[in-house]
């Protein structure tokens, strides 16, 4: 070993015993007499390095040691004791509670479109009309062969008034008579099936004119006037244009299942309201949970649930994502903390009150968390003074030193 190693290895031991000297004088209180009190200053000015209480000390003894520690700096809050919604988060879609894909049923030419792309339209509107010329004509058609049906029909019947009548004064046969009352019957049934036939082709023609069924917002026409449209067509030419309900709507969000109790409870109250506010909007829509679904998804313990929303200035927009409240109830008396005030250990959550100046630690039980404070179920009663930052660098009994601004903000409170 090179005398320059063996020099920086004493320059190591030495700053290593003086350490030890400083920080634990009671080791070599032993070999120097005196020498706690010799370095207590010492300790000071590295930042309170009190030296810790002999073993089998009293537990003053340990409280004098925690408090010749300098003060630290902390953020502070009070408890707060009051009402408080209970509410649950979520992100939800916007789904129409109805839609409808406009198809033709028969083969024809559009003849004309009457409503633009995305208009708003009301349920019996006429949307489109298709060139009808063929089934009016034959329309035509049936109602000349009822007038002919019901001509044959009267002839008939007056054929059969004369046969009854020469064989009831026996210049006619019982045969002659009973044909013109087939003759009767035969032009009744021809009559019957023309009529049937007309009523037919005129529910035929019915579809050559597309009506919106139900009120709501239409998409994008994906045929023109001129075009040809065909009936069983499943490609996407084969949907004319789709109609969406926007009002009411529905916003469709998934819940814990731990909490389906709670929201049952809701509903069966009257209450159960939600707020939508769309991701990207300033606008918040309100309005009541409508429908839970009937199982629970068992790969993620969720339900899915169904909120219903007016929406008459069209805040929601079908397929958009929206951030969701709902608001189960109101409890009278609630206990919270900010959320930051809670500290876990192996004992469980704990918290620090702040009393005189001294950090006392404090078991509580926490139930659950909302708008980024803890609800606190057992350890508190409100108004204490908790430690809402800093708290790391605390241990029970440390004194604090209250920050500024912290003292400001309690004050506003």
């Amino acid at each position: 070993m090179s005398m320059r190693t063996k020099g920086l290895s004493l320059v190591a031991l030495g700053a290593a015993g003086l350490i030890a000297g400083v920080y634990w004088p009671s080791k070599i209180e032993g070999a120097f007499p005196g020498w706690t009190e010799k370095t207590a200053s010492l300790r000071t000015a590295l930042g309170g390095a009190a030296p810790p209480p002999k073993e089998g000390a009293a537990p003053a003894a340990r409280g004098n040691a925690v408090l010749a520690r300098p003060p630290v700096p902390v953020n502070i809050d009070t408890v707060q004791r009051g009402p408080m919604a209970v509410r649950l988060d979520a992100v939800g879609v916007v789904q129409p509670v109805a839609s409808v894909a406009l198809k033709t049923r028969i083969d024809a030419q559009i003849e004309k479109i009457f409503v633009q792309d995305g208009a708003q339209v009301k349920a019996g509107d006429v949307l489109v009309k298709l060139d009808s010329r063929q089934i009016e004509a034959q329309i035509k058609q049936t109602e000349s062969t009822i007038a002919k049906d019901q001509a044959s029909l009267e002839q008939a019947q007056r054929d059969a008034v004369r046969s009854n009548d020469l064989f009831g004064r026996g210049a006619g046969t019982q045969t002659k008579a009973d044909d013109a009352l087939t003759q009767v019957a035969s032009a009744k049934a021809t009559l019957a099936a023309d009529q049937a036939l007309l009523e037919n082709q005129k529910v035929q023609l019915s579809w050559y004119t597309l009506i919106a069924p139900i009120t709501g917002r239409v998409g994008t026409f994906t045929a023109k006037a001129g075009n040809i449209v065909r009936a069983g067509d499943n490609t996407a030419t084969g949907v004319i244009a789709t109609i969406v309900q926007t009002s009411p709507i529905y916003v469709a969000f998934s819940i814990p299942q731990t909490a389906l109790a709670d929201v049952r409870e809701s509903i069966a109250a009257g209450r159960g309201e939600v707020r939508a506010t769309p991701q990207g909007g300033k606008r918040t829509a309100v309005g009541k949970i409508a429908v839970l679904d009937n199982t629970i998804d068992v790969a993620t313990g969720t339900i899915m649930v169904r909120a219903m929303f007016e929406n008459a200035d069209d805040i929601l927009w079908p397929g958009q994502l929206c951030n969701v409240r709902v608001t189960l109830r109101t409890d009278p008396e609630v206990v919270s903390i900010p959320r930051t005030a809670t500290q876990s250990g192996q004992l469980g959550n704990f918290v620090y009150i702040v009393e005189n100046g001294v950090a006392r630690s404090r078991k509580v039980n926490v139930g659950r968390f909302q708008d980024g404070r803890d609800i606190i179920l057992e350890g508190l009663m409100g108004g204490e003074t908790v430690v809402s930052d800093g708290a790391l660098l605390l241990i029970d009994g440390s004194r604090v030193d209250i920050r500024k601004e912290s003292i400001e903000k309690k004050g506003a409170i």
